[in-house]
């Protein structure tokens, strides 16, 4: 098994069945849906096709909720899309109206008391870019600065500027309560300017009395970034999105914010995602060029949790084969681990507590011995999280009773999550090892560590640890 998790996003459309079978059989851990394209009727359909897969196959792969947030974006063009030449004036207009060459409307009719004069604008991923040389009372006139093609319902950054759009919209409420009414396991907090839009998705889960749907913050401009100590205090992992942030930043300066938001996740014990990059797979010829094998690569041996695909999967041409080479990379890269080094940072970060001590002694007992694998009977999955942040070299088997349970630990570097019920700790270990012996290839003679609580279910903590030899 790979230590990192995979994430793909799904979009609804044709072979939706196949392509789910597709991703789980090729090591995809969650799949993310995008509530800034996909209805709650394609939900349904999505959500009923991952329990059959999962059913199917006896996995237990995760669900995650992408919020639209206060993104704001083009209306409808004419024929789906027009072009934009160097040196021309268009209009944006407040009202909604089909787009052209000349101008289009914005779904946020207050954007024309949020513009200034010489506001920048920027549109299909970048390479469109507007300057605001005028504005009406219902329009702004904007000189293209660098043209390109744009599509309906694109994005827009504005890196200059705040907006004053709510953080979050009735559509965002109804798709966090139809995310708490599915067990959606995994919700995520898009276009954020700060810690205090994250409290407002976690007030709405306290509301709802979800302790299972974790909330994990996308870190795509510039606001987010400034606070970003903030952020993870808030959350339960973060998100970096290159690709948008690297719209509104200079792309000078992505690698030293990616290693600092890969370093504060690390220190705080919160999950670290980063997007892939692959932008050869959205194109006829599917093969990775080396610059993104080797930062896929770069990735992985920083132990990040996961790699989110998000257009690769969605309308990229190859989506399965996307998967199945970042699986392979992914495979590849994690002999680079030092695995030595993250924990003996991790030891410097601890907090000392029971737990804390017995996860450490679990984790350099696996790296001594040469475990074969840490077995972690658990009931919320708090151990296996910390065992997670101190990136053992062998696998970490949570063995849990529930599917929430299990799901909840999807997303962690190096843990395998399987449910395993019984009364004591021997009888979930012997549960555990009959499940696992294809996955391990046991053989007489190899040691896993086993820990937990005892007595077994009656404490909250963990509190000892057990080598047994096969």
């Amino acid at each position: 098994m790979e230590k990192t998790k995979l994430i793909a996003t799904i979009s609804a459309g044709e072979n939706e069945e196949r392509q789910i079978e597709e991703f789980i059989k090729n090591g995809i851990d969650v799949i993310r849906l995008n509530q800034s394209y996909t209805t709650h009727d394609d939900c349904v359909r999505l959500l009923k096709i991952i329990d059959k897969v999962n059913e199917k196959f006896d996995t237990h792969v995760a669900t995650m909720f992408d919020l639209e947030g206060p993104c704001i974006r083009t209306g409808l063009f004419s024929g789906g899309k027009a072009r934009f030449n160097t040196g021309d004036k268009i209009r944006i207009y407040m009202e909604k109206t089909v787009g052209d060459m000349t101008g289009f409307s914005v779904n946020y009719p207050e954007l024309i008391d949020d513009l200034k004069y010489k506001t920048i604008i920027k549109l299909s991923k970048g390479n469109v870019i507007l300057e605001v040389v005028e504005k009406g009372m219902d329009y702004a006139l904007c000189n293209v600065l660098k043209g390109g093609f744009v599509t309906s319902y694109s994005k827009m950054y504005l890196p200059e500027i705040k907006i004053n759009k709510k953080f979050l919209s009735q559509k965002d409420y109804d798709d966090i309560l139809f995310a708490h009414e599915n067990d959606i396991d995994y919700i995520t907090a898009s276009a954020i300017s700060s810690s205090e839009d994250v409290l407002d998705i976690n007030d709405i889960l306290i509301e709802l009395k979800d302790e299972h749907m974790s909330l994990i913050a996308k870190i795509e401009n510039k606001r987010a970034y400034e606070d970003l100590d903030n952020i993870i205090n808030a959350s339960d992992g973060i998100i970096l999105d290159r690709g948008d942030i690297g719209i509104e930043l200079p792309v000078e300066m992505i690698p030293n914010i990616q290693n600092k938001v890969i370093r504060k996740c690390y220190e705080s014990g919160k999950l670290c995602i980063i997007t892939a990059e692959f932008g050869s797979y959205m194109k006829r010829k599917m093969v990775p060029n080396r610059a993104e094998v080797s930062d896929l690569s770069t990735l992985v041996s920083a132990a990040v949790d996961g790699i989110l695909l998000t257009s690769e999967t969605t309308i990229g041409m190859h989506p399965i084969e996307t998967v199945k080479t970042v699986q392979t990379i992914v495979k590849a890269s994690e002999d680079n681990i030092d695995y030595n080094y993250f924990f003996r940072k991790s030891l410097s970060n601890e907090k000392q507590n029971i737990t804390a001590t017995i996860s450490s002694s679990v984790v350099l007992g696996a790296n001594e011995l040469d475990c074969k694998a840490i077995l972690v009977a658990t009931n919320m999955g708090n151990t296996a999280r910390r065992i997670s942040r101190l990136k053992p070299p062998c696998p970490i088997i949570a063995a849990a009773e529930g599917d929430k349970a299990v799901k909840s630990l999807q997303l962690y570097f190096g843990v395998l999550p399987i449910i395993a019920t019984g009364k004591n700790i021997a009888e979930v270990t012997d549960k555990a090892k009959e499940k696992l012996k294809d996955v391990l290839h046991l053989k007489t003679g190899d040691r896993i560590i086993v820990t937990g609580g005892y007595p077994f279910k009656k404490v909250n903590y963990t509190n000892f640890m057990e080598i047994i030899e096969i």
